[in-house]
């Protein structure tokens, strides 16, 4: 694993992700290409494209010369995979970064853990990981029928999952049950595992974690109006357009549902 700060700099034919706040430059230019760039720059090494490596950054501020800078909403929804899974981690690797410069406990500047993406105090020896955000999403169905939601934030336009981040002392059943409860007022059984998901697009540092559930005959969504603005029973035989990307695990957890009820 290589240091979450590389002593070594990028090579001139590298892929570079570089984030300034929430935006990201596109298209994701090679190191060669950034010759405007200041010589103090951290260099995070994030993995390889197509056997090239790829490295992220963090600048104080956009610098307009360099491309176009986009928020990472329209970056993700436009960006298919592996590409979006890489701007997702620069982004959480960065913001991580800038938010965690110092000690909770007493104030030291943190200095960074070799081979980690973590954080030591050298006051008080202090250990600082970089943290996940678990989220849970569940496809429920009613016999031949699936529950998708429409969402009051986010791209509010599309028919999605029922979805809710983990709180502290859950296990991912019990947050599945309690966001359900929630959202729709319904009660589910059956309960699957089916996959998980690194999701940027929520925010910097979600996993979503995908599960298959079935709900009761006759049962009826009560959205809580708060979260959600709307629920409703749809065939699997005859789905909406509006639906989650192909690359996404909500897309996934759909297909899923329809190719078991044509068995």
């Amino acid at each position: 694993m290589p240091d979450a700060v590389s002593a070594a700099p990028p090579s001139p034919a590298d892929h570079c992700v570089l984030v300034a706040g929430r935006r990201l430059l596109t298209p994701f230019p090679r190191r060669a290409d950034l010759a405007e760039l200041p010589d103090d720059v951290a260099w995070v090494p994030l993995g390889a494209l197509d056997g090239v490596r790829v490295w992220a950054a963090g600048l104080p501020e956009r610098i307009d010369t360099l491309g176009r800078w986009r928020g990472w909403p329209s970056v993700a929804a436009s960006l298919g995979e592996p590409l979006a899974a890489l701007a997702g981690r620069a982004l959480q690797i960065v913001t991580w970064r800038h938010s965690h410069r110092f000690c909770g406990a007493c104030a030291t500047e943190l200095v960074d853990v070799p081979g980690e993406h973590a954080r030591r105090c050298p006051g008080c020896d202090l250990y600082v990981p970089m943290q996940l955000s678990p989220a849970v999403l569940t496809a429920i169905r009613r016999g031949d029928e699936i529950l998708l939601v429409k969402h009051t934030y986010g791209p509010t336009e599309l028919w999605a999952l029922v979805a809710g981040f983990v709180e502290a002392g859950e296990s991912l059943e019990e947050t599945v049950h309690r966001e359900v409860g929630e959202e729709v007022g319904l009660t589910v059984s059956n309960l699957r595992y089916f996959g998980s998901q690194p999701w940027a697009m929520s925010g910097p540092g979600v996993v979503l974690t995908g599960f298959l559930a079935t709900a009761a005959p006759g049962a009826e969504p009560v959205v809580d109006g708060k979260e959600l603005a709307e629920a409703r029973w749809f065939p699997l035989n005859d789905l909406p357009d509006a639906l989650p990307p192909t690359y996404s695990i909500s897309r996934w957890l759909i297909d899923a549902a329809v190719a078991e009820s044509a068995r």
